[in-house]
């Protein structure tokens, strides 16, 4: 992720926001991965969540069962979209970095309306609509719709859209006091099926050797469907042992009813207090179909693969290969009560501020665990189900024995917080501030330890109240910790002339597991999580150009992971859960640069180079035939996090009317396992379009996604935790799988105003 630098010169965007809290200049909604939701901007760390906020309150208190694109969308529903700070992020939720800052579109006088539509070449369809206005006596409404069909760039046999999500929000306002005061009311209901998420993000390619893929027959990255024709699914309750059945659309079904109340009120003398509470009733779900061997099966005595034919027949299978996947059905009934208030005293050279989070989250949550095996089909068409006939009679098995997860409880956090910005003197000025944060959790979970006071690992059928090969019962073990957690921060900014100075920020952020990584057959490592962030440099900036150049050092250590490790044996494929803690460390180099060479041309540029490394990651797991599979990475560069990073974005005014626009963004090489042993090399990752304002009451907009057209693989590659730089240099022209880049895709856009 990408150590970045902010913008000095950004401005504030409404009332909410502050130059001090926010970056420009980021395009925090052009995303490469996702056709609706933010993207990720990195710093430096492996993906974490997307800190999405909404009125100063998180979207989701942890995205994993309930994500944040099930319940928030950049739409007409709102006012204003930003990027918060790395140090605002911590400070005001605890999280480390950047965030992104929405406020909902609440009313105004008079009567107001917009109307948005997108839709792309694949069949897109969505809309948002939102309508506001004054009532009497200081009273206030705003409402809103969003409406998304997608069937996403290749069509699925199961399911008509990849992307089913619909989102209603009401709010009434009273003014009140001179105008002093403001109270709203809000109410919002989602209800979501977002299949695209981590159901359809694989794919088959040939690996070359040489960092480059190529297409795997006739089958197209990106536009052609790797799922199987039929998308039911068998699986065991983790919670009752009972076989169930569903199918991939009703599995990710997302639903959240949301009540807000939120209260700001101003006085003469620069003092102003806000309060924004929400309680959220929700079902949260993630479905992934996560691929993992890709056994050749042409010709293989070992084999006997059979499938089911249109006249019900069965067939034997003789294709070249098939793929095996693990279906993780995540899914989780929430409740949930934010409330943050934050008190304010401006002066004429300061800001003080005092904050107070009190956060409730309740989940009772289990994942459920699948296998099954498809076709591999060279030719595009869909993949169909198959099973070895010599072992299995059926085509779901070993359930819950891999990544299955379990967990029902509480987790609450009671936060203070101040930051104080201080223009000492007309040249320096300080910014910093401090987070104190009381948490619990309380529960039970599934790590249970058998007579010798080891951990018992999930095995096949496995559920609470099963019995383990060796006699143990599997029943809830209860869990309870309490944490104080705290972050410091502070920034300063000192000007050596009219134009050049020198700048520098330091964050460090103390926190403790979360809930969700009590899930595995394992107790994660409890012990704190330090996370030090520090950036120095200058800036430089004249009528024409801002730039900012920093040097950043950022740490993390006690990350919990659990790997899935696998190893052929005699009687197939093993796949085996190894849980480690490991911490990571990033030096890195930022340049950020923001230019008005001409009239009507702006020119935005950030070069990145930072080299992220593995400290103490070491684990091992004993297969069933006594093979042990062993890791150490420690002093790898960190999978998946390239090292250069160039973001450059020119604009320019045809008209007072009219924009043409471009977002060039480059990921250098990325190494695709943690042994360093598969590598993918650099990409571009390319946008562009037109705009335009065709009057006070229309504007129309173009745009195109990967306009290179540029086809390739990045993310890692499924099943080679285990391959070593070694075993990989021969490894040329080999059938792999893993994720790809968004297939070019032309967008269109209209808004109207009434």
């Amino acid at each position: 992720m990408v150590l970045s630098a902010g913008i000095l010169c950004a401005q504030a965007q409404d009332d909410n926001t502050s130059n001090k809290k926010e970056e420009g200049n980021r395009n925090v909604m052009l995303n490469a991965s996702s056709a609706n939701g933010p993207r990720e901007i990195q710093i430096g760390l492996p993906s974490a969540d997307v800190n999405v906020l909404e009125n100063g309150l998180p979207v989701t208190y942890a995205t994993n069962p309930h994500s944040v694109n099930t319940t928030w969308r950049s739409d007409a529903s709102l006012s204003h979209v930003g990027l918060l700070k790395i140090a605002e992020t911590a400070i005001t939720t605890g999280n480390i970095g950047y965030a992104v800052n929405s406020f909902t579109n609440l009313g105004e006088d008079g009567f107001h309306g917009t109307l948005n539509y997108k839709t792309n070449h694949f069949g897109l369809n969505e809309i948002s609509l939102n309508i506001n206005g004054g009532l009497k006596n200081g009273w206030y409404y705003s409402g809103s719709i969003y409406q998304d069909f997608d069937p996403g760039t290749f069509k699925l046999k199961s399911t008509p859209f990849q992307d089913r999500t619909q989102i209603y929000k009401g709010a009434i306002t009273k003014k009140y006091n001179g105008n002093r005061g403001s109270f709203t009311a809000m109410y919002k209901y989602a209800n979501s099926h977002p299949v695209y998420t981590y159901a359809t993000q694989s794919a088959p390619f040939i690996y070359v050797g040489d960092g480059s893929v190529k297409e795997y027959g006739k089958f197209k990255l990106g536009t052609t469907s790797y799922l199987p024709v039929d998308n039911n699914m068998t699986y065991v309750d983790m919670k009752t042992g009972k076989v169930c059945s569903t199918d991939l659309y009703d599995a990710i079904e997302n639903r959240s009813s949301e009540l807000s109340l939120m209260n700001t009120y101003s006085w003469d003398n620069g003092l102003t207090w806000k309060i924004v509470g929400r309680y959220d009733h929700a079902h949260g779900a993630l479905v992934y179909q996560t691929p993992m061997s890709l056994l050749p099966t042409k010709d293989n005595s070992a084999y006997s693969y059979v499938y089911q034919d249109a006249a019900g027949a069965m067939q034997r299978y003789n294709g070249e290969y098939v793929q095996t996947r693990m279906s993780c059905l995540n899914a989780g009934d929430i409740d949930e009560i934010l409330l943050t208030s934050e008190l304010s005293k401006r002066w004429a050279t300061s800001t003080l501020r005092f904050g107070v989070n009190e956060w409730w989250y309740d989940i009772d949550y289990a994942s459920k665990t699948t296998m099954y095996d498809q076709t591999v089909p060279s030719d595009g068409s869909y993949p169909v189900r198959v099973y070895d006939a010599g072992k299995r009679d059926y085509y779901f098995y070993d359930y819950n024995k891999n990544a299955s997860e379990y967990y029902v409880g509480h987790e609450n956090k009671l936060a203070f917080y101040f930051t104080h910005d201080w223009d000492i003197t007309p040249k320096f000025n300080l910014y910093y501030g401090a987070r104190g944060e009381f948490q619990t959790l309380s529960g039970r979970n599934a790590a249970v330890t058998n007579a010798n006071g080891s951990y018992v690992g999930r095995f096949a059928n496995y559920y609470i109240g099963a019995t383990a090969p060796d006699g143990t019962l599997i029943s809830p073990t209860r869990i309870s910790y309490h944490w104080f957690n705290y972050d410091v921060t502070a920034a300063a900014t000192y000007k050596l002339t009219d134009n050049f100075g020198l700048t520098g920020d330091f964050t460090y952020l103390v926190q403790h597991p979360k809930f969700e990584a009590f899930a595995p057959a394992t107790l994660p490592n409890t012990d704190r999580i330090s996370v030090p962030l520090g950036r120095a440099g200058v800036y430089y900036n004249n009528a024409w150009i801002s730039l900012t150049s920093l040097f950043s050092y950022i740490s993390k250590t006690n990350n919990n992971s659990t790997l899935n490790l696998q190893h052929a044996t005699a009687n197939g494929t093993e796949i085996m859960a190894a849980p480690l803690t490991y911490d990571i460390k990033t030096w890195g180099w930022t340049t950020d640069v923001m230019a008005h060479p001409l009239k009507g041309l702006d020119v935005h540029f950030l070069f990145t180079y930072q080299k992220p490394t593995y400290k103490k990651y070491e684990t091992s797991v004993t297969f069933s035939d006594g093979y042990v599979g062993t890791i150490n990475a420690t002093g790898n560069i960190v999978a998946e996090i390239p090292q250069v990073l160039i973001e450059f974005d020119p604009s320019y005014m045809i008209t007072k009317d009219l924009k043409v626009w471009t977002s060039f963004r480059y990921f250098g090489k990325t190494y695709a396992n943690i042994n360093e042993a598969y590598y993918f090399n650099g990409h571009w990752e390319t946008f562009g379009g037109i705009n335009w304002q065709v009057n006070k009451k229309l504007a129309l907009g173009c745009s195109v996604v990967n306009f290179l057209n540029q086809t390739g693989a990045k993310g890692s590659i499924a099943g080679a935790e285990l391959i070593t730089k070694d075993e990989a240099k021969d490894i040329k022209n080999t059938l792999m799988t893993g994720s790809y880049l968004r297939p070019f895709t032309v967008e269109f856009t209209a808004t109207v105003k009434f």
